[in-house]
C-alpha cells in the first residue's frame, strides 16, 4: 500500500513552487491564461495566518494545497492552490491534503472554510460536495467571472 505523507513547507520553497507551476498549468489548460490572476501573497500561507502543505506519496511529492486567512473577524480561511499530480488523482491524495488543511485551519482558531472553483473541474467539485462544502455566495477575485463556483464549509 502506498503512503501518504504531508508536511507544511513554505508557500515559496522550491517543492511547492513546481507543484504551484504545474496547478497553474492545468488551471490554464482548462480556463486560459496564467490559470489564476488571484493576487497571493507567500506571506499570508505563514503561521498563524495560514500555511501550505504539500503530499507526498511514496517520497515523491504529489499534491499541495494551502490555507489563508480570510477577512477581518479572523475565524474564516480561505482555501488556494489545491493540486493533486494527475498520474495519481483517484488515490485519495486530494483528500488527505483537504482534510489536513480543514485540522490545520482549525487548529488555528479558524472555524470555517471558504473556496473559490470554476466550473470547468469536475473532479474538484464532486470532491468539494463530497467532504460536505455547499454553495455560497461568489467571493474573491473571480466574483463576478462566468464559470466562478465558491463553497464553504464549517469546520
Amino acid at each position: 500500500m502506498q503512503q501518504i505523507e504531508i508536511h507544511v513547507v513554505p508557500f515559496d520553497s522550491p517543492v511547492a513552487q513546481r507543484l504551484i507551476t504545474a496547478t497553474l498549468a492545468d488551471l490554464g489548460t482548462r480556463y486560459g491564461g496564467s490559470g489564476d490572476e488571484t493576487p497571493v501573497n507567500a506571506a499570508e500561507f505563514v503561521s498563524p495566518a495560514g500555511a501550505f502543505l504539500v503530499a507526498h506519496l511514496d517520497g515523491q511529492p504529489v499534491g499541495c494545497g494551502g490555507w489563508r486567512s480570510h477577512g477581518d473577524q479572523g475565524d474564516t480561511a480561505e482555501l488556494k492552490r489545491m493540486y493533486t499530480d494527475p498520474q495519481v488523482r483517484g488515490r485519495g491524495v486530494a483528500r488527505a491534503v483537504l482534510a489536513a488543511i480543514e485540522r490545520s485551519a482549525r487548529e488555528h482558531g479558524r472555524k470555517r472554510l471558504i473556496l473559490e472553483c470554476g466550473d470547468r473541474q469536475p473532479e474538484a467539485i464532486a470532491m468539494y460536495t463530497g467532504a460536505g462544502y455547499e454553495r455560497i455566495p461568489n467571493f474573491g477575485f473571480y466574483a463576478d467571472a462566468p464559470g466562478c463556483l465558491s463553497f464553504g464549509r464549517t469546520l
